[in-house]
């Protein structure tokens, strides 16, 4: 599923990830992230994949939604708000005070947010640092 979802995205050259990362990071002593998987018939057509974030402003931990995806033959089932309502119980159960997510600026699902009550953050920009410069930075330590 997570392939399905980069060629959703059009980024599907960018994914590296095999299924012993996703077990290593997710399913070892101690994760890195959690998943709530959505089957039909005993089929898995869809997943949350989230992590726990931490505000030095607010003091209290966030929510962070990773990656969100809904198979083409369950997305009439609901599921994608049902997965958002059981992350934002999740994240009012932990203390979380928000729950944050990334979308591509032309993804289609970005209405389904907005109807959702999220907004756009327009304040703050998103960065990365990775590859080689994320490697030169950490040799200028």
């Amino acid at each position: 599923m997570v392939r399905e979802l980069a060629a959703y995205e059009g980024l599907l050259e960018q994914v590296r990830a095999g299924e012993s990362d996703l077990l290593r990071d997710g399913f070892g002593q101690d994760p890195y992230f959690q998943c709530l998987l959505a089957e039909v018939d005993g089929e898995a057509v869809g997943f949350a994949l989230f992590f726990y974030s931490y505000s030095t402003f607010e003091g209290r931990p966030g929510l962070y939604l990773e990656d969100l995806y809904v198979a083409d033959k369950a997305r009439a089932r609901n599921l994608g708000r049902r997965f958002m309502a059981r992350l934002a119980s999740i994240a009012l159960d932990s203390g979380c005070t928000r729950l944050d997510l990334s979308v591509l600026r032309a993804n289609p699902a970005r209405g389904f947010y907005h109807r959702l009550g999220a907004a756009e953050v327009a304040d703050w920009l998103p960065y990365r640092v990775d590859g080689e410069a994320l490697k030169r930075l950490a040799e200028a330590e």
